[in-house]
């Protein structure tokens, strides 16, 4: 079979990166305090975007639409919600000081207080995650819809019993602008490649919650996920914490050297297999960068896709010919949870 020119060059372009990437240094061993990013200079102006073979003719780049899955339905039992603002109702983080975030936690209406349930995490989780329906505060986005589709895969037995924490990144002022968070310390948690956001969930957030329910302790019944430096933070708290959370779900994720995560792929080949089942996806209209390949989102999703295939893991990667946004991500979340947890179902 004929190799296609875009085949070619992405072969070429692979290439390059993993030449480069065995220069790489390790990352630090621990992160340096939060700032401004260092200088980059000017950006080329992004490529015109394009189209995957075979997209539906009547649908455009990045224009993707929600399911019946993603829809409220008559009958369909919803869960709860409990609500805190950490840092104000829980005191102080030693881990991140000086922040305050919005942690709220899902608990389905099938919850039985007498079986562990399983357990997912997800980044950015009030922000982008946690809304129902589009009638939202202005802080906040129905992205994915989250609670709809667990209350809709789970009351049809496609789903374990899931009890989920949105929690978002730390804020310097909660109630900043127009009254909206500001986010100010999300780069520096998200995206630094260390152990300590792995540590304040273990130590100042998932206590609160196992203290209320009953929780899975086994890594194949816990997942954690997030869009963009979201995705790259749960993969790294999974990376170093298998035994913890045994899933991953990353969209867009931004393996890219922002604060050193453009070293993943290139860990994934040089350590041995872990026990991790990894969903992942992406567009190839994603924060294209040619001219920098360890700041081309795209190609380093390409280049991570495939170090994981290479080491044996357990992978699915959904491509799409979107751009760095959450439209694509939302509109097959139901599908992405579905393979995440077809190990776990009930049916």
């Amino acid at each position: 079979m004929p190799v296609s020119k875009a085949t070619a060059t992405l072969a070429v372009a692979l290439a390059a990166l993993a030449a480069y990437a065995q220069q790489i240094p390790a990352p630090p061993a621990a992160p340096t305090p939060p700032g401004p990013n260092a200088a980059r200079g000017p950006r080329p102006a992004p490529p015109p975007l394009v189209s995957l073979p075979g997209s539906p003719a009547d649908r455009k780049q990045d224009d993707y639409t929600f399911g019946p899955d993603s829809m409220v339905h008559e009958g369909v039992p919803q869960g709860t919600w409990d609500k805190i603002t950490w840092g104000k109702e829980t005191g102080k983080s030693e881990i991140f000081p000086g922040t305050e975030r919005f942690v709220w936690t899902y608990v389905p209406a099938q919850y039985d207080p007498k079986i562990p349930a399983a357990l997912m995490v997800i980044q950015d989780g009030v922000r982008q995650y946690a809304e129902r329906e589009d009638n939202r505060p202005a802080a906040r986005k129905a992205e994915y819809r989250v609670p709809t589709v667990l209350d809709n895969l789970i009351a049809r037995g496609e789903l374990p019993v899931i009890i989920t924490v949105f929690i978002d990144p730390g804020s310097g002022d909660i109630h900043g602008r127009n009254g909206n968070p500001n986010f100010s310390s999300r780069s520096f948690e998200y995206d630094t490649v260390s152990d300590q956001y792995s540590q304040f969930l273990a130590t100042e957030i998932l206590p609160l919650v196992e203290k209320k329910y009953n929780i899975r302790k086994d890594a194949a019944g816990r997942a954690i996920g997030g869009i963009s430096s979201g995705a790259i933070c749960a993969f790294t708290v999974a990376w170093n914490h298998p035994d913890w959370f045994g899933k991953v779900l990353s969209d867009v994720g931004s393996f890219t050297n922002i604060r050193g995560g453009h070293v993943y792929p290139q860990l994934v080949l040089a350590s041995e297999r872990k026990p991790l089942k990894i969903h992942m996806q992406d567009g190839i209209n994603d924060n294209r960068r040619p001219d920098d390949l360890q700041r081309d989102w795209y190609l380093q999703n390409e280049a991570m896709r495939a170090a994981l295939v290479q080491k044996g893991y357990a992978v699915k990667y959904v491509l799409g010919d979107g751009v760095h946004s959450s439209k694509h991500g939302g509109a097959i979340l139901p599908d992405s949870l579905r393979w995440l947890w077809s190990d776990q179902a009930p049916k």
